[in-house]
């Protein structure tokens, strides 16, 4: 799903301007920068990034993007997001801003970056280009899962990639008895089992054997991890579906959200898995076309004709 970086709607948003009359009219006047704490370079940069914002007659702030607490404090008056990372920090970015409507940016100061839109280098240009809504919003869809215990909802987690339900640290199977909309789909004997979005389909999905999905898609995917006796194949579903898994082992399984935490599972727990209300926003400067050429570029596949 598009949209554009439109001043008109920024301002609709509630957003009040007080400008000099020689800098810009600005799509986006309030913007958080989040560095990542492991990255020197990253905090640096985001303090360049403030002054350089500061100039252009916006205001801006800083701060660990692990700080999720601090962050969601102030995301009620907040245009736009920047992340200075790789992949994880939009993840953690986008799930952090998941009921609210918050484009995000991200600079790419990590390995792979599927999802960052800017390389290092190109930051004031591009930063620039952004603040004046020279841009366009790229909307994907969320993944929303709900963890029961005796019928009870315990916890409930919003995911960009994926979410696995896997055997934890024994190298023993655990069985999944899965229902698609209420109805028996079958029962996994396998290592865990995969529900990803579009988004996650270059993820952990991919290094499962799933299909890739473009972005725009409104579809999850199905992918077991090393099944065993069992159904082995991929299987695509769509937006309205609802996932119902029901954990049967003799040790501890485990709950991963994007990669970045996980919960213990113990027999007969059930997670419930379906769209999120919510999606997550992303601000893109490149063409609508971008990413096959992106997809190519990551994996390192040829991209001229022979």
């Amino acid at each position: 799903m598009f949209a554009t970086c439109d001043p008109v709607a920024m301002l609709l948003r509630g957003t009040t301007v007080t400008m000099a009359p020689d800098l810009p009219q600005l799509a986006f006047y309030k913007i958080g920068l989040l560095y990542h704490p492991k990255l020197a370079e990253s905090r640096v940069m985001a303090a360049e990034m403030l002054e350089f914002i500061e100039g252009l007659g916006a205001s801006a702030w800083v701060s660990s993007s692990w700080s999720e607490e601090a962050i969601k404090d102030r995301l009620d008056d907040l245009d736009l997001l920047i992340t200075l990372g790789g992949d994880g920090s939009l993840l953690r970015a986008a799930r952090m801003t998941a009921s609210r409507s918050i484009p995000i940016l991200g600079i790419n100061m990590g390995r792979l970056g599927f999802l960052v839109e800017v390389q290092p280098a190109e930051w004031p240009d591009r930063i620039r280009q952004t603040l004046l809504g020279n841009c366009w919003i790229e909307e994907r869809m969320l993944l929303r899962a709900e963890r029961y215990q005796a019928d009870r909802v315990v916890n409930t987690y919003e995911a960009l990639n994926e979410v696995v339900i896997g055997r934890g640290k024994f190298a023993r199977v655990i069985r999944l008895h899965t229902d698609i909309d209420g109805v028996f789909l079958t029962t996994y004997t396998a290592d865990g089992l995969i529900l990803a979005t579009a988004t996650g389909s270059t993820a952990y999905a991919l290094a499962a054997g799933g299909p890739i999905l473009p972005p725009e898609l409104e579809n999850f995917l199905l992918v077991p991890l090393a099944p065993h006796l069992s159904l082995e194949r991929a299987i695509v579903l769509s937006k309205g579906v609802t996932v119902s898994v029901q954990i049967s082992t003799d040790h501890t399984a485990v709950l991963t959200v994007d990669g970045q935490f996980e919960v213990e599972l113990a027999n007969q727990d059930q997670v419930v898995m379906q769209a999120s209300p919510a999606v997550a926003r992303f601000v893109r400067l490149q063409d609508k076309n971008y990413f096959y050429r992106t997809l190519m570029q990551r994996l390192g596949w040829p991209q001229t004709k022979k």
